[in-house]
C-alpha cells in the first residue's frame, strides 16, 4: 500500500520510517505551503478551522502523489476534531479521490478498535507480531529523540551569536536521526545531534525573556501553521517553552493518562463542565508557567476554535491573579507572518519594560 499521513512538525521523520518498515510505500506529505492552504480553503466548509483546511489541502496533495491510504488520529470529547476525518473522507469522495482515511481513536477510548486497525496494516505489510512490536519500539524512540533535539534547539537559540546557526544545526541533527535505523543508531544520532547543538557559539551573558507557548495541538506543533513562532521568538532573543510535544501527548493518550495533574491545576478556574480540545491544558499550563517564573504566555488558537475561545475568556483572570501577561493569536488563512511578527515584537517590548520596572522597584526597596 501507498500510505501517507498529516504533516505535523518534524514527526514525519519517524512516521516515514514506521510506514516503510511495516512493508508499505510511504508518501511523505509536503510541508504545508500557500498551495496547501489554497487547496484546503477551496474545498473545505467556510467556517472550518485552519487545521481542518491545512489537512484537507495536504490530503489532496498526497492523493495526487499516489497515496492510497491516509493514517490520522481521531478524538474524543466536545472538540470537533474527532469528526474531521469523517468530513475529510466525505469531501475526498465527492472529489472522486480514490483514497481512504483511517483514523486511530485514542486507545483509552476504544482499545479493541485501535489494535484492529493496527493489525490490518501489519498483516498487509507482511510483518510478524514480533517484528511489528520492534518497529513500533524504534519509531517511538525516534519520536522521543526528535523531540529532544527540538526542545534543546529552542533553549539555545536566544543565546546564539550568529543568527540562524541553531536552525541550521537542528536540521543537521534531524537528518542524522532520519538516517538512523536501529535503537543503537538512534541513540548515537541523538547524542551527536545534542552535542552539535551544545557546541553552537553562544553569549552566556544574555538574560532572555521566558515565554510559554500553549494552545490547540496542531497549530502549536506545526511550524508552518503558526509561522515558525518559536524560531521567530528565539531570534528575537526570547527563550520559549512549548507545552505540547508529540512524545508527551502520545504518552498521555496511549501509555498512561497523565492529564489528571493538569486538570487539578486548572480546576480553581473551571466548573465541572468539560470544554474539549486542549482548552483545559491551556488554562492549567498558564498557571504552571506563572508558578515557574515565566515572563509571559502566548496562546495559539485556530480561529473559531471553541475550546480555545473558552480558555481565552478565563485567561485574563489567571493573568490578573498570578501576574503573567498572555497574548492570544487566533490563526486562520488570513493570518500573515508580518502581522504575527509585529504583535510578537510589541508583546516582547511590553515584557521587557515590565521586567525593567520590577527590577527597578526591587532595587528601590533594597535601598530603603
Amino acid at each position: 500500500m501507498k500510505i501517507s499521513f498529516p504533516h505535523m512538525g518534524y514527526s514525519y521523520i519517524a512516521f516515514k520510517w514506521l510506514v516503510e518498515n511495516m512493508g508499505h510505500e510511504c508518501i511523505v506529505p509536503p510541508e504545508p505551503s500557500g498551495h496547501t492552504l489554497d487547496l484546503g480553503v477551496r474545498y473545505s466548509p467556510e467556517f472550518a478551522c485552519i487545521p481542518f483546511k491545512i489537512l484537507m489541502g495536504t490530503y489532496l496533495e498526497v492523493a495526487d502523489m499516489g497515496a492510497e491510504v491516509i493514517l490520522t488520529s481521531g478524538g474524543m470529547g466536545p472538540c470537533r476534531a474527532g469528526y474531521y476525518w469523517v468530513m475529510h473522507q466525505y469531501l475526498l469522495d465527492g472529489l472522486n479521490k480514490d483514497i481512504k482515511v483511517v483514523a486511530f481513536e485514542p486507545p483509552l477510548c476504544d482499545l479493541r478498535d485501535f489494535w484492529k486497525k493496527l493489525r490490518k496494516i501489519r498483516v498487509t505489510g507482511g510483518l510478524s507480531v514480533k517484528e511489528f512490536i520492534q518497529v513500533l519500539k524504534i519509531t517511538w524512540e525516534k519520536i522521543k529523540a526528535i523531540d529532544d533535539v527540538e526542545l534543546l534547539s529552542h533553549e539555545i537559540r536566544p543565546y546564539e551569536v550568529k543568527r540562524g546557526d541553531t536552525t541550521r544545526t537542528t536540521w543537521k541533527a534531524l537528518d542524522m536521526l532520519d538516517a538512523a535505523n536501529t535503537l543503537g543508531e538512534i541513540e548515537e544520532a541523538r547524542r551527536e545531534g545534542l552535542k552539535i547543538l551544545e557546541n553552537i557559539p553562544r553569549d552566556p551573558t544574555r538574560n532572555p525573556l521566558k515565554i510559554g507557548i500553549i494552545g490547540e495541538i496542531y497549530v502549536v506543533l506545526e511550524p508552518a501553521a503558526n509561522h515558525y513562532i518559536q524560531i521567530m521568538l528565539g531570534e528575537m532573543g526570547v527563550q520559549t517553552d512549548r507545552s505540547i510535544y508529540l512524545s508527551s501527548y502520545t504518552r498521555n493518550n496511549t501509555i498512561k493518562n497523565l492529564e489528571g495533574d493538569i486538570f487539578d491545576v486548572a480546576k480553581p478556574y473551571l466548573n465541572e463542565a468539560p470544554i474539549g480540545g486542549h482548552g483545559v491544558n491551556s488554562i492549567g499550563e498558564t498557571i504552571l508557567y506563572a508558578r515557574h517564573g515565566f515572563d509571559g504566555v502566548v496562546q495559539l488558537a485556530p480561529f473559531a476554535c471553541i475550546p480555545e475561545i473558552v480558555a481565552k475568556s478565563i485567561l485574563p483572570s489567571i493573568s490578573r491573579d498570578l501576574g503573567i501577561p498572555v497574548l492570544t493569536l487566533f490563526i486562520d488563512e488570513q493570518t500573515g507572518k508580518a502581522g504575527v511578527q509585529t504583535r510578537l515584537e510589541a508583546f516582547v517590548d511590553l515584557l521587557e519594560r515590565r521586567r525593567e520596572t520590577k527590577h527597578k522597584q526591587k532595587m528601590e526597596r533594597l535601598v530603603i
